[in-house]
């Protein structure tokens, strides 16, 4: 452990240095706050979730870091794309075309790199960063609020850290929630995705050339094409366990079989040689029935993550940590960090993903699809391309959603994440 990290002069311990978390500990060491982050790997790691929403870049710019996006060289996201199984492809959602701002440029990047680039970031704003410390527990006081967490290093010698505030940014480990059992799952998306990548597969040219696509399988099923740097395509097929899992569970098998129900996705894989291993997950829609206790928030993937689809998981960590940081340093500000000064930011995450949600469900409903949509309701396409880009966190979406509605049944909102815990309930 650093010399420099003592165990009781901190205003905010942080679990977790993945983005939510690295982006809530630099907005708060820049605004003069002490921040410690508790990270249980060693950075650089791999993560899968490459496709940058274009939203991203505003949180990104008062980071200060979009000139070091494009520094680093990630390869250049300028739309989204959808595919049928026919291998016929849509008009492209280009998001200059609506939007001439910086953002209509946004990037595939390597997680590893970008997740790198925000730890340092945070580090050089001030925060102490201290990698391989597992948080095995919180430490409560007699009125049960969290007063802060310990955690074993790599030589398993235990530590105990303690500050007013605690956030929970383990990502899908979900720490708090999986130990308070405040974890659900969505009742509707229970998917599998398989993934790897590929050297030397086809790219579409132009603009085209960095575009996330979007392809359909049978049974609302689909692949993500996610061209990276270095002549790297990242590649996943998502769908229902049954079908994926219908005549073998061997991942390799399961991928080879697949990319023979697009006929886009077959060709530009063709060239290509898949390399590294292939990766599986299950079942990762949920939500944390709390967003906060007395002394304790969860941001990013350890409150909530929705579905890939989108590529909105990225972007809710980084907006996530934004609006924890303000709420954190209004709370430190008034000296009380109790679960009722997080409330707002709570309902100001859920209805935003609530937003996306929707639109997520419509995706995988049979009787939907975007080309429908747009095609009825052509007033519309701009709204929608609102939603696909991260701009859901002001509500304009009432005609959107109730044209969804005319072709699909939409879910209603989740009742939880939006409360908050307190010690006294």
């Amino acid at each position: 452990m650093n010399d420099s990290v003592s165990s009781d002069n901190y205003d905010v311990i942080i679990i977790g240095a993945g983005p939510a978390g690295s982006t809530t500990a630099a907005f708060l060491a820049e605004k003069g706050r002490k921040v410690l982050v508790l990270e249980k790997e060693k950075f650089p790691r791999y993560h899968v979730g490459e496709s940058m929403m274009p939203f991203c870049w505003y949180t990104l710019d008062k980071l200060g870091l979009t000139g070091k996006m494009d520094e680093i060289g990630f390869q250049q996201k300028h739309s989204v794309q959808f595919v049928g199984t026919s291998g016929t492809v849509s008009r492209p959602f280009y998001f200059f075309q609506h939007d001439d701002h910086p953002s209509a440029v946004t990037w595939q990047v390597e997680r590893k790199v970008f997740d790198q680039m925000l730890v340092d970031t945070a580090r050089k704003n001030g925060a102490d960063v201290v990698e391989q410390h597992k948080v095995e527990g919180l430490t409560e006081n007699d009125s049960g609020a969290i007063t802060g967490v310990v955690a074993s290093d790599a030589e398993g010698v235990t530590h105990e850290f303690t500050a007013p505030l605690v956030v929970d940014a383990s990502g899908r480990d979900c720490v708090v929630a999986s130990k308070k059992k405040w974890r659900n799952k969505d009742p509707e998306l229970r998917k599998i995705a398989i993934w790897t990548y590929f050297e030397g597969a086809m790219r579409d040219p132009g603009l085209d050339a960095g575009s996330t696509t979007v392809a359909y399988i049978p049974e609302k099923g689909w692949f993500w094409y996610i061209p990276m740097r270095d002549n790297r395509v990242s590649v996943g097929v998502v769908a229902e366990r049954d079908y994926l899992y219908r005549d073998t569970r061997e991942p390799a098998e399961i991928f080879a079989r697949e990319i023979e129900e697009n006929a886009w996705i077959r060709e530009h894989l063709a060239p290509g040689k898949q390399v590294g291993e292939f990766w599986v997950t299950g079942e990762y829609s949920y939500r944390s029935n709390y967003c906060a206790g007395d002394g304790l928030l969860l941001v990013g993937d350890a409150f909530a993550f929705l579905d890939p689809v989108f590529s909105s998981g990225v972007f809710l960590a980084l907006k996530s940590g934004e609006v924890a940081a303000e709420a954190i340093d209004r709370a430190l500000e008034t000296g009380d960090t109790s679960a009722k000064q997080f409330e707002s930011y709570g309902k100001d995450m859920c209805l935003a993903m609530e937003r996306m949600r929707k639109i997520v469900y419509a995706f995988y409903n049979e009787e939907f699809s975007f080309g429908k949509l747009v095609k009825q309701n052509p007033e519309l396409r701009p709204v929608l391309t609102d939603l696909l880009i991260g701009d859901i966190f002001v509500d304009k979406f009432d005609e959107l959603f109730a044209a969804v509605e005319e072709i699909c049944e939409l879910p209603p909102e989740l009742p939880y994440g939006f409360h908050v815990h307190s010690a006294a309930d």
